[in-house]
C-alpha cells in the first residue's frame, strides 16, 4: 500500500533507518508524543505494511505489580478548580431614568432636552452608580465612565495526564506459536565493524553503558542447535530453520544502575558477517533476561535465536546500542 500520511511517511522512514527499536527512541528520533507512535505504528502494521509493533516483558515482575498495585482511582491527583475572584466588582441597580416630556408639534419635545453624545450639564449614565465609586484594577480616584463587566468564569483548561514510562525496550511481535513470530520479518543485516574488546567463550569481557555504568559480561554458553528446547516451549520451527540459546551473564561493577534489557543488542555473527538479532521468546527451561542490574549485583539469563539451517555462527555480539562501537564486546565461539 502507499503511505500519504506525511507524519506516517517521516516515521517509517526513520524506523526504516533503525530497524528495531523502542517506541520511546523512535519518539525521541522523530520528536512525536510517544503514545501517538505507538498508535499510528499499531494502524500502521494493521494496514499490510512490513511491520510488527510489540513490547517485552518480565511476566513475573508484572503479575506482582499487578497484584500489589492499589486501585486505579487511588493514584489519582485531586482536581483543581481555579480561585474565586478576590473583590468581585457589585452589580449595583441603575437609577431609574425620569420621564420624557410629552411631545410638542411635529414630534418635536416641548421643553429643554440633552441631546445624546453631547449633554449639556451633569448626568448620569444609565447602568452606573450615581456616585463615584472604584473599579477593580484601577486608581482609586473617581471614574466618570461605566463599570467594567465582571470576568467571565471560564471552565478549568484540560489537560492531558503525563505519559506513562514506557519500558526501556520495546520488541518486534507477530503471530505467537510460530517461527514467523521469533524471527519477526526484518531480515538480518550485515555485522558493521567494532573497535570494542575480543575475547573467547566463557571470558569475562568488561566495558561501559550509555550512562557511564561499569558493567561486565561473561558468555557462558551456546547451546546450537537448541530445537529440541523451542519446541518443549510450545513454538514450532519452519523447514530448513534451527534455534540456538546462548547463555549470558553480567555485572554492575559501578555506582550507575543499569536500567536496559542486558541482552536487548546481544548477536550472533555468523561467518559471512551477517548480524543475526534475538527471537523475542522466552523459553521454560531457560530463564530470560530481567530488566534493570543494579549496583553490584550480577544477574544471568537465555536469549533465544531462530536462523537458517545452513547458517555457520563465529561469533557472538554484546553492545549497549544498536550500532557497534568501541563498547562493543565480541567473544569467538569457534575452536
Amino acid at each position: 500500500m502507499a503511505v500519504t500520511d506525511p507524519v506516517d511517511t517521516r516515521l517509517l522512514a526513520a524506523l526504516a533507518d533503525l530497524g528495531k527499536t523502542a517506541v520511546h527512541e523512535l519518539a525521541a528520533k522523530v520528536g512525536m508524543d510517544p503514545r501517538e507512535v505507538a498508535y499510528r505504528l499499531v494502524a500502521l502494521s494493521g494496514s499490510g505494511l512490513p511491520l510488527l509493533v510489540g513490547v517485552e516483558s518480565d511476566p513475573q515482575g508484572l503479575r506482582a505489580a499487578i497484584a500489589g498495585s492499589p486501585p486505579s482511582w487511588a493514584n489519582r491527583p485531586p482536581q483543581q478548580f481555579p480561585p474565586p475572584p478576590s473583590q468581585p466588582v457589585p452589580q449595583q441597580p441603575a437609577p431609574q431614568q425620569p420621564p420624557m416630556p410629552p411631545p410638542g408639534p411635529h414630534g418635536v419635545p416641548s421643553g429643554p432636552y440633552n441631546v445624546q453624545g453631547a449633554p449639556s450639564g451633569p448626568y448620569t449614565v444609565q447602568g452606573a452608580p450615581s456616585g463615584p465609586y472604584t473599579v477593580q484594577g484601577t486608581p482609586s480616584g473617581q471614574y466618570p465612565g461605566p463599570p467594567p463587566r465582571p470576568p467571565q468564569q471560564r471552565p478549568p483548561q484540560q489537560f492531558a495526564p503525563p505519559p506513562a514510562p514506557v519500558d526501556p525496550v520495546v520488541s518486534t511481535w507477530g503471530l505467537p506459536q510460530t517461527a514467523s513470530w521469533a524471527r519477526g520479518d526484518e531480515p538480518a543485516r550485515p555485522a558493521a565493524p567494532a573497535g570494542g574488546k575480543q575475547g573467547r567463550l566463557r571470558e569475562v569481557l568488561e566495558t561501559q553503558g550509555l550512562e557511564g555504568e561499569q558493567l561486565s559480561v561473561q558468555l557462558l554458553e551456546v547451546q546450537d542447535p537448541a530445537d529440541y528446547l523451542f519446541s518443549a516451549a510450545g513454538y514450532r520451527l519452519e523447514e530448513g530453520e534451527r534455534s540456538v540459546v546462548v547463555h549470558t551473564e553480567i555485572t554492575n561493577r559501578g555506582a550507575i544502575p543499569f536500567v536496559s534489557l542486558p541482552d536487548n543488542y546481544l548477536e550472533l555473527l555468523a561467518a559471512d558477517g551477517t548480524a543475526i538479532g534475538k527471537a523475542p521468546v522466552s523459553l521454560t527451561s531457560r530463564p530470560p533476561h530481567k530488566i534493570g542490574v543494579q549496583p553490584g549485583e550480577t544477574l544471568g539469563g537465555h536469549t533465544v535465536y531462530v536462523l537458517p539451517d545452513a547458517t555457520r555462527v563465529v561469533s557472538v555480539r554484546w553492545s549497549p546500542r544498536p550500532e557497534p562501537d568501541e563498547r562493543t564486546l565480541i567473544w569467538s565461539i569457534e575452536d
